[in-house]
């Protein structure tokens, strides 16, 4: 019992700090320490998610496909280029630094553009989720084929292995713990990113929905979507994690038995 304690603390951490938060924000809406068209009651909050539900969903609908696709154009794209810059070391020395570069563009800057290049469709928005899902892939993937044991490498090479072998027994295992460590950052991006380009045109969205709500001054339900995109951004990255422990259960294993 008392080496599970610390385990138990540790997993009740999380919901405590977000009750904490939860009541502090009740009593400053109770006793009116904040005015309530500024910061609303959580019992407004949750009626206004309640009663807007269904609006809630057919927007998130749009919102969530926008964010999948541009994920999965996202991966895949990472995924060819870290391959190619892992085998070709040239390419890396040239690609590598304009990668950098480019994440100290803002994406709120690069938004208007894409709108005004493509137009309102989803073509933007998800054109804007790939390249904030791209860099943090990429980057794992490439750390994750550099952490492979060279010792393993220079062993399935003595026994006549070529590249792609190598690839597939060695580098490509090696890069799986790194690859959903970036696809979790990713996933939660990818939501972010397809609000962030609705913001700037569209006609449905949760960026879109966002944007009519504050022109209404509906502060309670501004307050509900952002929780809800917060929710959302929780439940991909839970999923991540779920598909790791599903592709990778020795890692479970090994986390078990050091517990």
């Amino acid at each position: 019992m008392t080496k599970k304690l610390p385990s138990i603390i540790s997993k009740a951490s999380p919901v405590l700090t977000l009750l904490t938060v939860a009541l502090i924000w009740a009593a400053a809406t109770g006793f009116s320490w904040v005015p309530s068209f500024m910061l609303p009651s959580p019992r407004a909050v949750a009626q206004a998610f309640v009663g807007d539900f269904p609006t809630l969903m057919r927007h998130a609908a749009v919102t969530l496909t926008e964010a999948f696709l541009g994920l999965l154009f996202g991966v895949l794209l990472a995924f060819l280029l870290a391959t190619l810059m892992d085998r070709f070391p040239t390419l890396y020395k040239a690609l590598y630094p304009l990668l950098v570069i480019t994440q100290t563009v803002p994406t709120i800057a690069v938004a208007p553009l894409l709108v005004l290049w493509m137009g309102f469709g989803m073509a933007p928005k998800i054109t804007l989720v790939v390249l904030t899902t791209f860099f943090p892939i990429a980057v794992s993937l490439l750390d994750g084929y550099r952490s492979a044991d060279p010792d393993a490498v220079n062993l399935l090479r003595s026994m006549g292995a070529g590249r792609v072998k190598i690839f597939r027994y060695i580098k490509f295992p090696s890069a799986l713990g790194s690859f959903f460590a970036g696809l979790k950052v990713s996933a939660s991006y990818a939501v972010v990113g397809a609000v962030i380009a609705e913001w700037l045109g569209g006609f449905e969205g949760l960026g879109v929905y966002m944007t009519r709500v504050q022109k209404a001054y509906a502060f309670d339900k501004m307050f509900s979507v952002i929780i809800f995109i917060t929710l959302i951004s929780l439940l991909l990255m839970w999923g991540v994690m779920g598909v790791k422990a599903l592709v990778m259960p020795w890692e479970r294993k090994e986390t078990e038995k050091t517990k």
